[in-house]
This record gives structure tokens, C-alpha cells and sequence, in this order.
């Protein structure tokens, strides 16, 4: 039971409690309940009750969230891919935004992202860290079919784009500027183009891995090749691989492997989330060229996502998962009066267990306290590399989702033009700002939040559209016009 919840409930609830105890203790014949006979969560209702009778005022909403149901289930589990970015999951258990929930936590890792997507399906866990694609994927049947929803986007930004020190060195004949130790960024894939070129002359395209079909690092590595004319293939009804027309194949590969399958020549590239890229730098294997910020400022990474059938038998357990997710972001994003992160290193340490990340904890810090190492000889100053809370960034958006929806459908995984408006319903069906929502107002009620830290209640669910340099290509996004988005670029599927 959380007892602090329950003692804080209302202003009644000391006196009353007071009033039975003092009941059972006096010399009277009248005999009241023993401590341990009490029913509190009962007695608190009464009280809320009462209160609300007696009142001379109207309920307002703040009076309405002020207090939440207890959990339907309090032993969860709940997995995650040993990636930076599972930070708010592990942070919550490490600090106790979870046990102050009245909730006991199983953190797990699990070996790919299929394993964690099956595993939330079937049950064996309650939720996971998971790709923004994954809850769309499964809900619109794309790979797994579920319908899985999202209430809390996970982080901001947080991947990188490395090639082998071979591709890099054949890079820098091509445009002079990345020679130096410090070359201008960003690094477009201009001066790949050539390369590419050569390896396909050779009869042996050049191959680039990624994480998932429909993860964000899919996504963003065919949108930066895409952005300079390599074309990185189509998903057809038959090609399931995407490969056809590629110039570039990509293939599936665990995060924690990349740097091992880079140094072993199997594959020349990777995009994928840290610390991946930083412990490419560190073993001297790779370059990261670029950085998902640099090819999406601000885009948003992964989510927590939950069966809708789970949701809907465990919705009071939902929302104190959410409400602890809140917190712990907001813990990762705090800074001082200077914006140096406060608690950063402290979540590097914790990272690096083995039950976690499982990386050094040095390569950790290169990329989670501000800074990322393109080289050796390249640090630089990136403080929003990861984003854990700030810019309403845990708000689970319409627009994000509209977004991978785009992609699906550019690169042929959704194998028929959609309407806008289907765009639009297919993300509401995936991403629950209610249930955020009521989170983050029970939050702000308690003096955890401010209104200020939650969307405004009257926004639709959508970001303004992009601006002119948010994407590397230029091209401007608005969630509510996916048709126009799609017909923006060069390369991919077209609808009218």
C-alpha cells in the first residue's frame, strides 16, 4: 500500500482517522476497530465522499485528479533493448518513481526487438521500450499484428549514422572539407555517392545495417542516403527485405552487435542508438558521420508501449507507470543555473551495470552529458543529443506518428495510397495523450509538474510544421498534410 499517497489524500482524512483510533482506545463500552482491522482505502473514500458533499464550492478538475484509483496490478515487468535511451524505464525503478506508485518493477533486457514485441504481445511482459514504429507497425499489421498503444514518448534524438574507417577514408577523397579533424557538420551523404557507386560496379553493393523494418534508424538512414540520390530500396508485397531498386542494402542487426559485425567487414555502416556509435570511436573502428538530429532536429525516438487489452483491464496501473515515466524524464533534463545537466553522470553509472546497458561507463558519458564524439579529435558540444523531457517531448503527438505512417508508406511497407484522414484516425488509435494526460495532471496537482511542463489543453495533438533546416533535406513536415510530405521528396512512393 502506498501509505504517503494515502496520508496526503485530503486534509479530512487525519481527523477522521483520528477520531476512530481515539474510538477504539478509550475506557468506554464501545469498542472500534483495531489499526489493523481499518480499511483505509474504504475510510479515504468515505472521506472523498464527504468532502465533495460538504463542499461549498464545484469539483474542479484539479480537485478531480488529485487522487487516482489504486493500481489494478502492482509486480510488473517490463523490458527494454540495452540502448541509452531505455534511461527513463531504469531511472524510474533506481530512484523510486515506480515504488512511489505502489508499483514493484522487473526491469528486463531482452536480446531484439521481435523477442520484446512477442514477449508484450503474449503477455510474459506488462510493457517495453520500444521503437516509435512498433506500436504503428503492429497495430495497422505490418510484421506481428496487435494493437498496441503509446501514452509516453521515451526521448528525443539519440542515434547516429557510423561508417568503417575504410568508407570514411574513401569519403574524405571525395569532398576535401571532411579531412580535417574537426570537418563542418552536417555530413550529408554527398560524398558517398561515389563509393556507392564503385561498390555496385564491383558487383557487391555496399551494406548498412540497421536495427528493425520499422524502427526510426530504418527510417532516418534511408531518409539521409535518399536526401543525396541513393536510393535504399523499396518494400514490395514480395519483397519483404526492402531491396528492390537499392543502391544500398540494409540489413537487420542488434543494436549491441553493430560494432562487432562493423569490425568483422560484414557490413560498411550502421545507424543505431548509443552508446553504439560512441564505442566505434572508442575501439578506433568507425566514424559517425552524423547524428539523427542533424538529419531531423528534435525527432522524436522511442516510446512505452502497452497492449490496448492490458491498458484496458490495468488502466489505474497505466497511468502510475506514466506518471513515474514523467518523473524520470524530468529527472534526466534537469540542469543548473550554468545547464549542466544535474543527475546525467549519476545515470551513466547506473547505465552501465550489466543488467542494463552493460557499456563502459566513460563511452556512456560521451554522448549522454552534452557532448558526442565524432572522432577522437571531433567533441562537440550537443546538449540536446538526448532529450528525456524538455520541449513537451514525453507528449505521445499525433504528428510523430503521422510521421512513421509517412515512412511506411514511402518506402512501401504500406503498399496502398491512404487519405489523409486516415493518416490522422490511424495515429489516434495508437497514441493516448488522455491517458498523459490525466498522468501528468496528478503530477502538476501534486506539485511534481507545472501547467507550464504539459501541452496546452487545447492543442489537437499536432506540432507546428517544420522549419526549413529541421530536416536535412530542407523539406518541410506538416502532420496535418501526409500527402503533400510524401510528394516532397525524389525518391519513394508518391500519392495523389
Amino acid at each position: 500500500m502506498n501509505w504517503t499517497g494515502l496520508w496526503n489524500r485530503h486534509a479530512l482524512f487525519t481527523p477522521l482517522l483520528a477520531i476512530v483510533l481515539l474510538a477504539g482506545c478509550a475506557e468506554s463500552k464501545s469498542t472500534g476497530p483495531s489499526l489493523d482491522e481499518l480499511d483505509l482505502s474504504s475510510l479515504a473514500a468515505t472521506v472523498d465522499t464527504e468532502a465533495a458533499k460538504s463542499s461549498d464550492t464545484p469539483t474542479t478538475e484539479t480537485d478531480t485528479v488529485a487522487t487516482l484509483a489504486a493500481p489494478e496490478k502492482n509486480n510488473l515487468k517490463l523490458g527494454f533493448i540495452k540502448l541509452t535511451d531505455c534511461a527513463p524505464l531504469v531511472i524510474a525503478k533506481e530512484k523510486g518513481f515506480f515504488a512511489d506508485e505502489g508499483l514493484q518493477v522487473d526491469v528486463e533486457a531482452q536480446p531484439n526487438w521481435k523477442t520484446l514485441l512477442d514477449r508484450v504481445i503474449n503477455g510474459e511482459l506488462d510493457g517495453a521500450h520500444m521503437l516509435s514504429g512498433q506500436p504503428i507497425a503492429a497495430t495497422i499489421g505490418i510484421g506481428t499484428e496487435a494493437h498496441i498503444i503509446t501514452a509516453f514518448t521515451m526521448d528525443l534524438n539519440g542515434n547516429g549514422i557510423t561508417v568503417s574507417n575504410n568508407i570514411w577514408q574513401k569519403m574524405q577523397e571525395n569532398d576535401a572539407k571532411l579531412k580535417s579533424p574537426t570537418p563542418p557538420h552536417p555530413i550529408s551523404a554527398d560524398s558517398l555517392r561515389p563509393v556507392v557507386d564503385e561498390y555496385q560496379a564491383s558487383g557487391t553493393p555496399l551494406k548498412m545495417g540497421m536495427v528493425f523494418p520499422v524502427s526510426t534508424h530504418n527510417y532516418e538512414l534511408r531518409y539521409w542516403l535518399a536526401a543525396s540520390g541513393i536510393h535504399p530500396g523499396m518494400y514490395t508485397e514480395t519483397d519483404t527485405v526492402g531491396e528492390t531498386n537499392a543502391d544500398v542494402l540494409l540489413s537487420v542487426t542488434p543494436p549491441p552487435m553493430m560494432p562487432t559485425v562493423l569490425e568483422a567487414g560484414n557490413i560498411q555502416g550502421y545507424c543505431v542508438g548509443e552508446p553504439w556509435n560512441q564505442q566505434a570511436v572508442a575501439k578506433g573502428i568507425g566514424v559517425p558521420v552524423t547524428t539523427n538530429y542533424d538529419v531531423w532536429k528534435n525527432n522524436p525516438e522511442k516510446v512505452f508501449g502497452v497492449t490496448k487489452r492490458w491498458n484496458d483491464e490495468n488502466p489505474n496501473t497505466h497511468v502510475a507507470v506514466i506518471k513515474a515515466l514523467i518523473r524520470a524524464g524530468k529527472w534526466l533534463d534537469e540542469t543548473d543555473a550554468d545547464g549542466k545537466f544535474v543527475n546525467r553522470e549519476e545515470a551513466c553509472r547506473i547505465l552501465a551495470k550489466p543488467n542494463y546497458v552493460g557499456a563502459d561507463y566513460d563511452v556512456i558519458k560521451n554522448s549522454m552529458t552534452g557532448f558526442f564524439y565524432f572522432q577522437k579529435s571531433d567533441k562537440r558540444p550537443m546538449p540536446d543529443f538526448n532529450v528525456f523531457f524538455k520541449y513537451h517531448c514525453t507528449y505521445p503527438w499525433y504528428s510523430d506518428g503521422v510521421w512513421f505512417l509517412t515512412q511506411m508508406r514511402r518506402w512501401g511497407q504500406i503498399t496502398e495510397p491512404k487519405s489523409a484522414q486516415w493518416y490522422d484516425e490511424t495515429a489516434k488509435k495508437i497514441y493516448r495523450p488522455d491517458i498523459y494526460r490525466k498522468a501528468a495532471e496528478n503530477l502538476v496537482a501534486a506539485g511534481q509538474l507545472t501547467d507550464a511542463e504539459v501541452p496546452a489543453k487545447d492543442t489537437d495533438g499536432y506540432k507546428p510544421p517544420t522549419e526549413k533546416g529541421d530536416f536535412i533535406d530542407g523539406v518541410i513536415y506538416d502532420g496535418h498534410d501526409p500527402i503533400g510530405y510524401l510528394n516532397a521528396h525524389t525518391i519513394g512512393n508518391k500519392d495523389n
